[in-house]
C-alpha cells in the first residue's frame, strides 16, 4: 500500500475534484460518514447512553467532524461540537457542513474557553479529534494546543480524524503536543507519519477508509513510499522450484566473528539457514572455528588466519575471495571487531567481491570515511545500519536522522548507491532509485543484542536465493519483524532474545505461506 505526504494527498484530492469532477463536498461527506460509523461502533462498545464530544478546527478536518456529528445525531447519540474558531472564519466545504449542522439545531460551541472545553471533555465518553488532521505545518500553539492537552487529560476514548492533531503527516514527528488516540481513521491512503515514530505511537489502531477517490490516483507509480504488507513480503520471496537441490537454493558465505563475538556469527548463519539458504558457510578466525562447529550443526565453517586479537587478519582475504567464487552472495560484518587489520581486510573485500553483498555492523564501521567503496560497487549491495552506524557513515547526527527517517534513508540510498535498511522502530528500506518501504512488523523487545545479526542472515539468504537487493531487504525485514512479534507473544517483549527469533522464523514464513 502506498504511503503519502500531506502534499501528495492534497494533490490526489485536487485531481479528483478538478480533473475527475468529484465535488469536494462529496468527498467530505464520505469521510465524515466513515468517522460517524467508527464513532458509532466505539460508542456502542461503551454504553447505550454514551456521550460524544467533537472538537473541530477551521479547516477540512473540522468539516469532516461536522459531517460525523450530523450522522451521529441522526442515529440518536448525544453529541456536542466545540469549534476552535468562529463559524464566520470557515470557508468552502467546511463552512457548508457547519451551516448544515447549525440549521439542524446541533449544539455548537464556538471559541470555547479552555476551562469550559476541559470540563466538557472530562465528562465525555468519546472524543473525536477533528482539529488539524494533515493540515499541520508548524508547531501547535494557542487554543489548538490547549485543546490537545485537554483531550489527552480526559479519560475518554479518542478517535482521530485522518491524523492525530499535532503529528506531522510527513515524518511522524510530534510538533509541540499531539493527541494520543485510541483509533485513527484516515482517508484514501495512509500517511507517512502514521507509521513513523513517535507519530505511530499516537495513532492507536489505524484504519484506512475508501471515500471514493479514483483508484488509479491511489496506485500511481509516481508515489514511491510504500507500507510493506504481508502479500508484498510473500511475493518478494525467491521462488523455490519443486526440483531444486541445495546448491540451487542459494550458496551463502558469511564473513563474521571474533574472540568474544562468536555468537554474532552463529546467529547470522543459523538465521540464513532458517530463511531458506541451501548452503551456508561461516568464514571465521581459526581459533573460534571449533566453537562455531559446536554452535551450528547445519552451517559449515571456513577457518582463516587471524590477528593477535583473534579477529580476521589481512591474510584471510585470499581464502575468502577463492571460496566466494562458488557462492551466490556474501554477508560481511557480524561480530568482526574493529581491529585495524580487520578493518583493512573488510575494505579490500567490499571492493573486490563481485557478488551481491550484505554489509552490516563492523563491515559498516570499516566504510566510515571511505564510502566510495560502496558507491563504486557494480553488484547489488544492501547495507543495514542502525541510526548510530548511519550517522557515522554519512556524518549526520542521530537526532537529525531520527527526526526524518524516511527522508534520510532515501537520500542515503541515493548517495551511497546501496539498498539502505535503516533499522529501528518502523524500519525503513530505501533503494537508490527512490523507492522506499516502511515496515510495520516488530516490537520493542527486539532492542536486544544479536537481533541485527539475525536480520543480516535472513536478508543474505534471500539475496543468495536470487531475490534482488530491494526485494531481499524488504521481505527480510518484514519476516524478521514478524518472527519478533511471534516471539513476543510466546515469551513477552521483556524476555525476548535473538535466538527466540531463530525459533520463530519458521512460523513467520509458514504464517504467510
Amino acid at each position: 500500500m502506498k504511503l503519502v505526504t500531506s502534499e501528495q494527498m492534497r494533490s490526489i484530492d485536487r485531481q479528483a475534484i478538478e480533473e475527475r469532477g468529484i465535488p469536494g463536498v462529496v468527498l467530505m461527506e464520505n469521510a465524515g460518514r466513515a468517522v460517524a460509523d467508527a464513532a458509532d461502533e466505539m460508542l456502542g462498545e461503551i454504553d447505550a447512553f454514551a456521550r460524544a464530544a467533537v472538537v473541530c478546527g477551521r479547516g477540512n478536518n473540522g468539516g469532516d467532524g461536522f459531517v460525523a456529528t450530523r450522522h451521529l445525531a441522526n442515529r440518536g447519540w448525544d453529541v456536542d461540537v466545540y469549534l476552535l474558531a468562529s463559524s464566520d472564519d470557515l470557508t468552502g466545504d467546511a463552512a457548508t457542513n457547519c451551516r448544515i449542522a447549525q440549521q439542524m439545531g446541533l449544539p455548537i460551541v464556538e471559541n470555547p474557553e479552555p476551562e469550559e472545553l476541559e470540563a466538557a471533555l472530562d465528562s465525555a465518553d468519546l472524543i473525536i479529534d477533528a482539529i488539524l488532521g494533515t493540515g499541520l505545518s508548524g508547531e501547535v500553539e494557542g487554543i489548538a494546543r490547549a485543546a490537545i492537552e485537554a483531550i489527552n487529560e480526559s479519560p475518554a476514548s479518542v478517535l482521530a480524524v485522518d491524523m492525530p492533531s499535532g503529528v506531522s503527516s510527513d515524518s511522524g514527528a510530534v510538533l509541540g503536543e499531539a493527541v494520543r488516540a485510541d483509533r485513527t481513521l484516515t482517508f484514501g491512503l495512509p500517511k507517512v507519519g502514521h507509521y513513523c515514530y513517535p507519530g505511530r505511537d499516537c495513532c492507536g489502531e489505524i484504519e484506512v477508509v475508501d471515500i471514493s477517490l479514483p483508484w488509479d490516483l491511489l496506485t500511481d507509480q509516481a508515489l514511491t513510499t510504500n507500507l510493506t504488507e504481508a502479500m508484498d513480503a510473500w511475493l518478494m520471496l525467491p521462488y523455490r522450484r519443486p526440483e531444486m537441490h541445495k546448491g540451487e537454493a542459494g550458496r551463502l558465505l558469511i564473513v563474521a566473528g571474533s574472540a568474544g563475538m562468536s555468537g554474532a556469527a552463529a546467529l547470522a548463519g543459523l538465521a540464513a539457514m532458517r530463511a531458506g539458504a541451501g548452503l551456508v558457510t561461516l568464514a571465521v578466525p581459526e581459533s573460534i572455528n571449533d566453537i562455531l562447529e559446536v554452535k551450528c550443526t547445519e552451517v559449515m565453517t571456513l577457518p582463516l588466519p587471524e590477528t593477535p586479537q583473534r579477529s580476521l587478519a589481512s591474510a584471510a582475504a585470499e581464502g575468502i575471495l577463492a571460496f566466494a567464487e562458488n557462492c551466490d552472495a556474501v554477508a560481511l560484518g557480524p561480530g568482526l571487531s574493529q581491529a585495524t587489520e580487520t578493518r583493512q581486510l573488510l575494505r579490500d573485500l567490499i571492493e573486490q567481491i563481485p557478488l551481491p553483498l550484505v554489509v552490516d555492523a563492523d563491515g559498516l564501521n570499516a566504510c566510515v570515511g571511505a564510502t566510495e567503496m560502496l558507491t563504486g560497487r557494480s553488484a547489488p549491495t544492501v547495507i543495514t545500519p542502525h541510526p548510530g552506524e548511519l550517522s557515522r557513515l554519512i556524518g549526520l547526527p542521530v537526532p537529525d536522522i531520527q527526526a526524518d527517517r524516511v527522508g534520510v534513508a532515501r537520500q542515503a540510498a541515493e548517495d551511497l548507491g546501496c539498498v539502505t535498511v535503516l533499522k529501528g522502530a518502523g524500519t525503513v528500506t530505501a533503494a537508490p532509485d527512490g523507492q522506499l518501504w516502511v515496515n510495520p512488523t516488530g516490537n520493542p523487545g527486539m532492542a536486544s543484542g544479536g537481533v541485527g545479526d539475525v536480520l543480516t542472515g535472513v536478508i543474505a539468504a534471500l539475496l543468495a536465493g536470487e531475490a534482488d537487493g530491494l526485494d531481499a531487504a524488504v521481505s527480510g525485514v518484514f519476516y524478521h519483524g514478524l518472527a519478533g512479534d511471534l516471539a513476543a507473544e510466546s515469551c513477552g517483549e521483556r524476555s525476548l532474545i535473538a535466538s527466540d527469533l531463530l525459533e520463530q522464523l519458521p512460523d513467520a514464513f509458514l504464517t504467510l505461506e
